[in-house]
């Protein structure tokens, strides 16, 4: 069984694009604009994360919070500024967004040339299609992860667990596309799937996003499968200072024993979205420049 290390990857990609930008110095770097609304303490941290990291890689970035109460509109307007601003290459808007506001249309306001989210709908065909696209970040990461640790998946069963656009949909479309990691036969479960655990134990491929904690057990797991844990899940743990403790959707301690591959949590998928965010906005940078060869 071997851990895939999602620090570990994302460190050298964040090192690669690092080097990249560093051999231009001639050129402004690459700039992320994130956009924080209300006082989620989740959405906090994922943001000064993806701001950490922008430092790491040599980026500037911008971080603009607003109030929960923020009305659609003002929002609205601050997308356009940013969407008109040209030394902003990729927008992230942090989900979830309050209650009163529509996540469709905020998401589709940004435009797609900087949608390095990849969720905009025009993204989202374009990945149908196997045109060039943003890639959501999520995915594009499982897939660079896969990429490092030179996993072939070429006619392996995959099984996505969760279907949702920011993981699960795009995630089958990528194991099943003509490239290499890919090439898989995907099956995609969701809550209202029958004999989840008799089509997971066929799998070699598991990704799990669910968003339930512990929901994949070792009895739905075949010998030597390769297993991508998604969730993030907050369980109470009296134990800990902050009293909860992070966990999956896979039950790790009786699962990991029979995989050929891992991933844990934290440090597996999570560090892997932000390296995939920071690609997409170097790409987004490099495209405005015409840098097509880098």
């Amino acid at each position: 069984m071997q851990i895939l290390d999602g620090k570990l990857v994302s460190a050298t990609i964040k090192q690669n694009l690092k080097e990249k930008i560093s051999r231009m110095p001639d050129l402004r770097p690459p700039h992320l604009a994130a956009i924080l609304i209300g006082n989620n303490t989740a959405s906090e941290t994922y943001v000064a994360n993806k701001i950490k990291s922008c430092e790491e890689a040599g980026f500037s970035s911008s971080l603009y919070s607003f109030d929960s109460d923020i009305s659609k509109q003002i929002l609205l307007n601050k997308i356009q500024e940013l969407n008109e601003d040209e030394k902003v290459d990729g927008i992230l808007v942090q989900l979830p967004l309050p209650s009163h506001i529509s996540e469709s249309e905020i998401l589709e306001a940004v435009h797609p040339s900087k949608d390095v989210d990849g969720f905009h709908p025009l993204n989202a065909g374009r990945l149908m299609q196997g045109k060039p696209c943003y890639v959501p970040a999520t995915p594009y990461g499982i897939m660079l992860m896969l990429e490092h640790y030179k996993i072939n998946t070429a006619g392996k069963h995959a099984v996505v667990i969760g279907r949702s656009n920011i993981v699960g949909r795009p995630m089958s479309i990528l194991l099943s596309g003509n490239s290499e990691p890919g090439n898989c036969t995907v099956t995609v479960c969701h809550s209202r799937s029958k004999d989840i655990e008799a089509i997971c134990k066929n799998a070699d491929i598991i990704v799990a996003a669910i968003g339930k904690a512990g929901f994949v057990k070792a009895s739905m797991v075949r010998e030597g499968a390769i297993v991508i844990d998604v969730g993030i899940n907050r369980v109470d743990d009296p134990g800990k200072k902050s009293g909860f403790r992070l966990t999956g959707d896979v039950d790790f301690a009786p699962v990991a024993p029979l995989c050929s591959f891992i991933t844990p949590v934290p440090g597996g998928v999570g560090p892997m979205t932000i390296a995939a965010l920071m690609k997409n906005t170097f790409r987004a940078w490099a495209d405005k420049f015409h840098l097509s060869d880098l």
